[in-house]
């Protein structure tokens, strides 16, 4: 194949594919938690609980039942309006979407018991700001050494700092903006991707190889990735998080 016969194809395979998340499959190896659970063990029956970065909101519906009240607030009015159907059709009536920005959070000080941001920017004084005193804060983001065999292999990724840069200056900026007991946690799974479509999926709608698909080669490279890292469970990468879980200062 020539370099326009790939772009064709992935583009093919990426309209077939409908580019929804559901959709893809992938599974891993060496995960140490599921986010959302670790939020729900932190919440009471009475608590009221702020997810920033909820995206198309599916996470907060799944908990639903373990407050009082959640709130979910994302940045895009699409993610918002994704999350609004998605609440219209879940049955749950405790759940609630506004659009916002993390850097200006529209709530009364001391409002919630518990704030999570999963794969989200967020300011720890916002988050110090409407959380009760003795409130917890819970995160999980993507560590810069993430599908490093990706970006070794594009000669270009998402972002250039050492790992563990990020986790070092959330967690200095949680304890500056009053909080305390701040632990972080990390795990780097091998992640493998069932189909090609699957890993399209992830480039096409994720910043880690910036750009992608508006280099020459780019579709080359993905389809030499894949026969490079084709396995029987499926194409190989990894899935590197940290967690960081601290308490607001009483």
């Amino acid at each position: 194949m020539n370099k326009f016969d790939y772009k064709k194809f992935y583009d093919t395979v990426g309209r077939l594919n409908g580019w929804d998340f559901s959709r893809v499959k992938a599974t891993a190896e060496g995960v140490k938690w599921q986010f959302y659970d670790e939020v729900t063990q932190r919440c009471k029956p009475s608590d009221l609980l702020l997810d920033i970065g909820t995206g198309g909101g599916e996470s907060l519906l799944s908990i639903a039942d373990a407050a009082l009240l959640l709130v979910g607030v994302d940045l895009s009015s699409s993610m918002i309006q994704t999350a609004s159907r998605h609440l219209e059709h879940s049955n749950k009536h405790n759940v609630r979407f506004y659009q916002m920005d993390a850097e200006q959070l529209e709530f009364p000080n001391g409002y919630f018991n518990v704030v999570s941001c999963r794969h989200s920017p967020f300011s720890a004084k916002e988050i110090a700001k409407v959380l009760v005193n003795g409130g917890v804060f819970l995160t999980q983001q993507v560590s810069e050494n993430d599908k490093l065999n990706i970006k070794q292999a594009f000669g270009r990724g998402q972002s250039k700092d050492p790992d563990g840069t990020l986790k070092n200056r959330y967690i200095e900026e949680l304890k500056e903006a009053g909080f305390s007991d701040v632990q972080s946690f990390e795990y780097d799974a091998t992640e493998y991707f069932e189909a090609d479509e699957d890993l399209l999926f992830l480039l096409k709608h994720t910043p880690i190889v910036p750009s992608f698909g508006e280099y020459d080669h780019d579709y080359e490279i993905l389809h030499q990735f894949i026969d490079n890292n084709q396995t029987d469970k499926g194409i190989r990468t990894n899935s590197k998080r940290f967690m960081i879980i601290a308490h607001k200062s009483i």
